[in-house]
């Protein structure tokens, strides 16, 4: 999940399961556009007193770093405590309350950035100064510039996108229809072609042509900032936060896509073949490239809603359903979130505190307006974590719940480390990590806990149906979790010119996912800008990360559980072992580079997209046997 569907500003940046202010001044800082306010440099605290001398000495920095955190970790503790009330009491003055309280956080971003470039050439730093430094310096979002009134300028434009984007309305039938009800009939499959088409067209003229000016305005304030920070551009200072050059974490998510490519290639070939026998040669032609709007999702970026479409005959169907079987169970909302607990509890890890019992929201209240976007949060960087959820009981939120949970124990396990190392060993880990618990959610482990009756344990032959439908989210999200940061970057250092914002994005949309929009597009449009993530200035590597790491330390897991059997059918619940060396893994949070904590969990020092091959490997041979003859390709 790609926190498409958190339309809020606060709820976006919590997604990620981090605490709400520290994503702000970490590298894996989110959609609150840092750098918006104009930077504070009259501030009294005890930050400004280690401003550098003349010639800053590594001492200097030291100091430097030693003042900020005291003050971010104080300061995130109120933050995080407003933001919460705000999320579960939402009023003009809680909502009045958190702008000023994160107003206050992006000044502090912003002027502990710009102090944080100045000591970078200062000789003989400490490695972990120099690596608090970066985290500082890598920390913004959007870097607003010094001169008078380009940080306001940003703050206005950014808002303006974030507003514009909340505010979008699509057409169905002629009638108007908000952002989340037209995400919703895109995966009705009752509507025609001529249905989907309108909505997607419609929703991409009224959404994103208007943005296209103001973004690129945006674009040239952020990279004066960036430059000031001593990077080449915003796209270099986004790619710079994974402890390798710009130009080598580029390869290496290219590499990561050529690694997993051909399952896409085989899915996209059978899905195609399955809505040209649905649609016929007019809608969907036998070969070429995808119509857009045909795929469940505004922008094909996850197909699980057409699985109907393409389910194999008589293995679509499970035999059970885990929403079914709690409800005769008879368990309760909290119940599952137990649940959820005794999962990180069978692999060692300490229960959850009380006060995560009595503080969590897990239900939707009746009396007021909540933010029900599930996300986890850790209030007081110690132990006092929590999650948000209005949690129903069906499959879906079972399985957030487990993805929740993982977030929250990462936060514990590393809340020993230094303020600024409190986060993900990379800002694809913290994702990863629920996905990967989420994965071993598998029919042994229903049975293990008293859901599933023995005898009900789907036979093999179902496999097929299951990986496919994972597949249809898993690995059709790959290409788009790719592209959407390789057109920003391009629209950062100038490859991709404002003229040509929109050609851009059509062919890379072509290039990676095969697809193409349901009608010709203008040189006006700008498509890029009807996906929430694009106005909210949300960095995207990080979910195509997140996808690739979850199946490696899934496999890991499995391995260090000895399991023999298919990998998609391993559970690895109860095993103390792998919970040992998860917890190593986790508790290092970001202390160091990402590779050494990769390394202490899987024992490789590379991301790797083998082990979801292997995960989808009976898929890959079952796709390759129905695609014999077939065209391939666009």
């Amino acid at each position: 999940r790609d926190a498409q569907e958190s339309r809020g500003l606060g709820d976006v940046y919590k997604r990620q399961g981090l605490h709400p202010m520290k994503a702000m001044i970490s590298t894996m800082s989110l959609a609150l556009s840092l750098a918006l306010a104009a930077p504070a440099y009259a501030q009294d605290n005890a930050a400004a007193t280690a401003a550098p001398a003349a010639t800053p000495t590594a001492a200097d920095a030291d100091a430097f770093i030693a003042a900020v955190e005291k003050d971010l970790f104080d300061y995130t503790v109120e933050a995080s405590q407003v933001n919460w009330v705000n999320a579960t009491y939402i009023t003009d003055d809680t909502d009045a309350m958190a702008a000023r309280i994160n107003a206050v956080g992006t000044e502090k971003s912003v002027k502990y950035a710009l102090e944080a470039a100045k000591y970078m050439d200062v000789p003989g730093l400490s490695a972990d100064t120099k690596r608090k430094l970066d985290i500082l310096r890598t920390g913004l979002v959007l870097p607003a510039p010094t001169k008078p009134g380009a940080a306001t300028e940003l703050n206005t434009i950014a808002t303006d996108l974030q507003s514009q984007y909340g505010k979008g309305r699509g057409t169905l039938d002629g009638k108007e229809i908000s952002g989340s009800d037209i995400e919703a009939e895109m995966g009705n499959l009752q509507h025609t072609p001529a249905e989907f088409a309108e909505m997607w067209t419609s929703w991409h003229d009224n959404v994103g042509a208007p943005m296209k000016d103001d973004y690129a305005r945006m674009v040239a304030i952020a990279n004066e900032g960036a430059k000031e920070l001593g990077f080449a551009d915003t796209g270099a200072m986004w790619r710079s936060g994974y402890d390798m050059s710009p130009d080598d974490f580029a390869k290496t998510t290219e590499r990561l896509w050529q690694e997993v490519k051909p399952l896409y290639m085989a899915l996209h070939t059978y899905v195609r073949w399955k809505l040209n026998e649905k649609y016929g040669d007019a809608v969907q032609p036998k070969t070429g490239p995808i119509r857009a709007d045909l795929l469940g999702n505004m922008w094909a970026q996850e197909w699980g809603n057409i699985y109907p479409l393409v389910a194999p005959p008589g293995s679509g169907d499970l035999g059970y359903d885990i929403g079914d079987l709690l409800k005769e169970k008879g368990k309760a909302p909290l119940d599952m979130v137990k649940a959820g607990e005794n999962f990180y509890s069978s692999l060692g890890f300490a229960k959850l505190p009380d006060t995560f019992w009595k503080r969590s929201q897990f239900l939707k209240p009746a009396d007021r307006e909540v933010v029900c976007h599930a996300s986890a949060w850790d209030i007081d960087n110690k132990d006092d974590i929590r999650i948000k959820m209005c949690i129903k009981v069906n499959s879906d939120d079972f399985v957030t719940i487990h993805h929740e949970l993982g977030h929250n124990y990462y936060q514990r396990a590393y809340n020993k480390q230094p303020f600024l190392y409190l986060n993900g060993a990379n800002d694809g880990f913290h994702e990863a990590i629920g996905d990967f618990i989420a994965l071993s959610i598998t029919p042994q482990y229903l049975v293990d806990i008293g859901l599933l009756d023995k005898a009900k344990v789907p036979s093999a032959d179902k496999d097929i149906g299951l990986l496919l439908r994972q597949a249809m989210d898993k690995v059709a999200f790959l290409p788009f979790g790719l592209l959407v940061d390789r057109w920003r970057w391009g629209v950062f250092d100038g490859s991709i010119k404002p003229a040509d914002y929109n050609k851009a994005w059509t062919q890379l949309r072509l290039q990676y996912q095969g697809i193409t929009p349901p009608v010709a597009r203008p040189d006006t449009a700008f498509d890029p800008g009807a996906k929430y993530h694009i106005p909210g200035n949300t960095p995207y590597t990080r979910y195509f990360l997140a996808r690739v790491l979850q199946f490696q330390f899934y496999q890991a897991a499995c391995k260090q559980a000895g399991w023999k059997g298919p990998l998609h059918r391993c559970s690895f619940y109860g095993n103390k072992e792998v919970g040992q060396k998860l917890n190593a893994m986790l508790e290092m949070g970001a202390s160091k580079p990402w590779p050494d904590a990769l390394e202490v969990f899987t024992g490789s020092r590379d991301m790797s997209g083998k082990a979801m091959m292997e995960y989808f490997a009976p898929l890959k041979k079952w796709l390759d046997e129905q695609n014999k003859g077939k065209p391939s390709g666009w």
